[in-house]
C-alpha cells in the first residue's frame, strides 16, 4: 500500500506566544514557520508525489503552498485532519491551563478527556477521525495511483500523534510519549493486515527512500515484517 508522509504545519504564531489554537481562525506561521515550509517544499518536492492533502486551519494550508507550487499537485482539503476541538480551552495561555484539574487527565489518560464547552471535542473522537481520514486517503489513492504511491497529509501534533499510537497498535493514554515537531515529517506505510511505521518526528532527514521503485509492474507490498531487521532502505 501507499506511504503516507505526515507533514506537522510549521511554527505558528500561536506557537511562538503559548496559546493553545485550536480551530481559531487566522492563526498563520511566523516567520520561523514559513521557512520550515520552505524547507519541507525542497525535500519532498522532488518525490512522485500522488496527493497533497491538508487541514483546513490555516497554518496547514500555508505550510503546503510551497509544495503546491513547486510540484504543481493540486491541495485537497480534509477536514477531519483537522485540529482537536478543544472547546473553552481555545485561545487560552499554555501557562494557565496547566493549573486546570483535566490537564493532569489529558496527559495522564486522554482516551478519557473531553474539553469542556459546547464546541468541546474528545481526544478519542480526535483520533477516529483522523485514523479513518488517513485510512479513507490511503485505500483510495492506492486505488488510482497504485501501492507504491507516496502522498502527503499535513496535520496538527495531537492528531498526528494519535495516528501514529494507532500503528504502533498503542493505546492513547500512551500517545504523549509521542513527539512531533512543528515542520516535522512522519512516515507510514499501511498494508493489508498491518501499518509500519517507517520514520516519526523527523525534521531533516534525506527522502530518497521514499521515492518508488522503478519496476515495470508494480509489486504489492509485503505485510510481513523482515526477520532481523533487514538491511534499511
Amino acid at each position: 500500500m501507499p506511504t503516507v508522509l505526515l507533514v506537522r504545519h510549521g511554527r505558528s504564531t500561536a506557537n511562538t506566544s503559548g496559546v493553545l489554537a485550536g480551530w481559531t481562525p487566522g492563526v498563520g506561521l511566523d516567520d520561523r514557520g514559513r521557512e520550515q515550509a520552505e524547507a519541507l517544499a525542497l525535500r519532498l518536492g522532488e518525490l512522485p508525489l500522488a496527493a497533497i492533502v491538508s487541514s483546513p486551519l490555516q497554518r496547514c494550508q500555508e505550510t503546503v503552498a510551497p509544495l503546491v507550487a513547486k510540484t504543481g499537485r493540486k491541495r485537497v482539503t480534509e477536514k477531519r485532519l483537522g485540529e482537536c476541538r478543544y472547546g473553552d480551552w481555545t485561545g487560552r495561555k499554555l501557562s494557565e491551563l496547566v493549573k486546570e484539574p483535566m490537564w493532569r487527565v489529558v496527559q495522564a489518560h486522554p482516551s478519557a478527556a473531553v474539553f469542556p464547552g459546547p464546541d468541546g471535542e474528545s481526544m478519542a473522537a480526535m483520533a477516529a477521525r483522523g485514523v479513518a481520514a488517513i485510512r479513507h486517503w490511503d485505500a483510495r489513492i492506492a486505488a488510482e495511483h497504485g501501492p507504491n504511491s507516496v502522498w502527503v497529509a499535513c496535520s496538527h501534533g495531537d492528531v498526528i500523534k494519535a495516528i501514529v499510537a494507532d500503528a504502533m497498535a498503542m493505546h492513547l493514554d500512551n500517545f504523549q510519549r509521542i513527539v512531533v515537531d512543528p515542520g516535522s515529517v512522519t512516515a507510514i506505510s499501511y498494508t493489508e493486515t498491518r501499518p509500519f511505521v517507517l520514520r516519526v518526528n523527523d525534521v531533516g532527514g534525506d527522502v530518497s527512500a521514499y521515492q518508488p521503485p522503478k519496476v515495470k509492474r508494480r509489486r504489492r507490498r509485503s505485510s510481513d515484517a523482515v526477520v532481523g531487521g533487514g538491511a534499511g532502505a
